[in-house]
């Protein structure tokens, strides 16, 4: 093999190496700080509103309580009320969850229109309701469960 032939495969085995160490340190800045806020993120539109499913699995009327059903944090309940709540390892959260597959901001609840909205927060390992995974500000309808990590939530009357 010539000596550029080998320079050229030293040099990208260095830029890939450097790739992955600049990847690297970029997942674990958006784990301990956080996505981008507002004023430092670019201009994005608005989502769209969506539309909730025409027939909730269980229960009709609006939601009163966020119950955690499962993992560490069980029989927790949180009164529902106009504010946004906040689920992750963040000191800061509503719902505070020491779950190693939880981000420290890693989902919201908010009311909007008369029904209650998840939204995952760029999770690294993302945000369920039922069985799919949240990819938009999708509808919670009552008693469908919300998982995060081992976590698992509930809206109920």
């Amino acid at each position: 093999m010539s000596e550029l032939t080998l320079l050229l495969i030293r040099l990208a085995f260095l830029a890939v190496l450097w790739f992955f160490v600049i990847a690297a340190v970029g997942v674990i800045r958006t784990d301990l700080f956080g996505s981008r806020t507002a004023a430092a993120a670019p201009a994005r539109k608005a989502p769209k509103p969506v539309k909730a499913p025409a027939k909730p699995k269980k229960g009709k009327g609006e939601p009163r309580q966020m119950v955690v059903t499962g993992g560490p944090l069980q029989g927790t309940t949180i009164t529902l009320s106009e504010t946004p709540i906040t689920i992750g390892r963040a000191n800061d959260a509503t719902l505070v969850v020491s779950d190693d597959y939880a981000s420290s901001r890693h989902a919201r609840l908010f009311p909007q229109d008369g029904q209650w909205i998840v939204e995952d927060l760029g999770s690294t390992n993302g945000t369920y309701l039922d069985r799919s995974k949240v990819t938009r500000p999708t509808p919670v309808p009552l008693g469908v469960p919300i998982r995060i990590g081992k976590t698992v939530i509930e809206l109920r009357k």
